[in-house]
C-alpha cells in the first residue's frame, strides 16, 4: 500500500510525541498547541485501524504497533528534518538549538568549563545538554552530537577526536597513602580500600584494567571491593579527595587535584593510553552552521588539554 501524503505531517507529530512520551514536551518542542497534536494523533490512528500510544492522565507508553512504526520511520524523520535545517545555513552565523547527548563526565571535562566563551562568541546558539551515561542513538533521539569515549562510539557514526589519548589514573589522597601505603603493582590493590563505580546504564560495576609495563603486555583486570560504591563521578572523586580509598577516574579530568597536590597517582606504569573523547555525528556532509561551530571550537581546546597531562602529583 502507498503512503498517502495527507498521513506525512501526522506521522511527524507521532514521532515527536512518542519520543518524548509527552504531549506536553511535544506541544512546547513543535510549538503547537497539545489539543492540536492529540487530534493529529487520533486521526493516524483512525486511518491506521491500530492504537499507536497506550495513555492514561498520568503515563504514556507505545502500544506494539507503536514501537515498530517509531522504529522504522525515526531514521528517515531525523534525516529529513536536519536536511530541512541545513538548507541555506552552510555560510550562516551558528543559530538554533544545538542538542548534544553527553556522559556527565564529558560534559565536565570539555563543556562546562568553557559555556560563558561558547554562548559569548555565539550568541544565537541554544545550548541543549542531554546528560546520559550510555551510548544513546542520537539519530533516533532527534540530536545532533553525541560525545563519548572512542572505544564506545559506533562505527557507522563520523567521530571526531577532541581530546589527546586518556590514560585511567589509580589516585587517592595524601592522608590515605600515610595512613595505608602505596601499591607498586595492581596485586598490591587487594590490601587497599578500592572505591567502585555502578554504572546506571548497565547496572555493572567498572572494572580496573591494567597492562604490564614489561614486553608481555599483560592484561590485569581488577574488581574493586571496598566499602564504597557510587553511580555519580563527583561524589567518587569527593570520597577520594576525604581519604576515604582509592578510585580509578581519566587523567585529564582529575589534573587540578593533581597539581594542588589533595591527590596522588600511583601504578601509572600500568596505565596504558586508549582512545579518549570523540564528537560524533551521523554525517560529515551539508552540517548546519551550528554544527560546525562546536566541532571546531572543541577541536581548537583539543591541544590545550595535551600540554598538561604530565601532571602526576608525587606519592608519599
Amino acid at each position: 500500500m502507498s503512503l498517502d501524503p495527507s498521513q506525512v505531517p501526522a506521522l511527524v507529530w507521532f514521532f515527536h510525541i512518542a519520543r518524548h512520551r509527552s504531549f506536553t514536551r511535544a506541544a512546547r518542542e513543535m510549538e503547537v498547541s497539545r489539543a492540536a497534536l492529540s487530534q493529529q494523533l487520533k486521526s493516524l490512528e483512525q486511518q491506521l485501524g491500530v492504537r499507536l500510544l497506550n495513555r492514561t492522565t498520568r503515563n504514556m507508553s507505545l502500544t506494539d504497533e507503536g514501537q515498530r512504526l517509531l522504529d522504522a520511520i525515526s531514521p528517515a524523520i531525523g534525516s529529513i528534518e536536519r536536511a530541512v535545517a541545513e538548507v541555506g545555513e552552510a555560510h550562516a552565523e551558528p543559530s538554533g538549538v544545538l542538542r548534544i547527548n553527553t556522559s556527565r563526565i564529558a560534559a565536565r571535562l570539555l563543556l562546562e568549563p568553557h559555556l560563558e566563551t561558547l554562548l559569548t562568541r555565539y550568541p544565537r546558539l541554544r545550548l541543549e545538554l542531554d546528560y546520559n551515561d550510555g551510548l544513546a542513538n542520537i539519530v533516533s533521539e532527534g540530536e545532533d552530537l553525541g560525545i563519548r569515549l572512542g572505544e564506545s562510539v559506533d562505527e557507522h557514526m563520523v567521530a571526531i577526536p577532541v581530546t589527546p589519548p586518556i590514560e585511567m589514573a589509580v589516585i587517592g589522597s595524601p592522608a590515605y597513602f600515610d595512613r595505608c601505603g602505596v601499591p607498586e603493582t595492581p596485586a598490591d590493590l587487594q590490601h587497599h580500600n578500592c572505591l567502585a563505580y555502578r554504572f546506571s546504564s548497565s547496572g555493572t560495576l567498572d572494572r580496573w584494567t591494567f597492562t604490564s609495563p614489561d614486553s608481555e603486555h599483560r592484561t590485569i583486570v581488577f574488581e574493586p571491593r571496598g566499602n564504597a560504591v557510587f553511580n555519580d563521578d563527583e561524589s567518587m572523586l569527593t570520597a577520594a579527595v576525604q581519604g576515604v580509598g582509592l578510585v580509578k577516574y581519566l587523567d585529564l579530568c582529575v589534573r587540578r587535584q593533581l597539581e594542588e597536590g589533595t591527590l596522588v597517582r600511583v601504578l601509572q606504569p600500568w596505565c596504558k593510553p586508549f582512545p579518549g573523547f570523540f564528537l560524533y555525528a551521523p554525517s560529515r556532509e551539508q552540517r548546519p552552521a551550528k554544527t560546525q561551530a562546536l566541532i571546531d571550537f572543541l577541536v581548537a581546546q583539543r591541544s590545550s588539554l595535551g600540554s598538561k597531562r604530565s601532571v602526576t602529583g608525587k606519592a608519599p
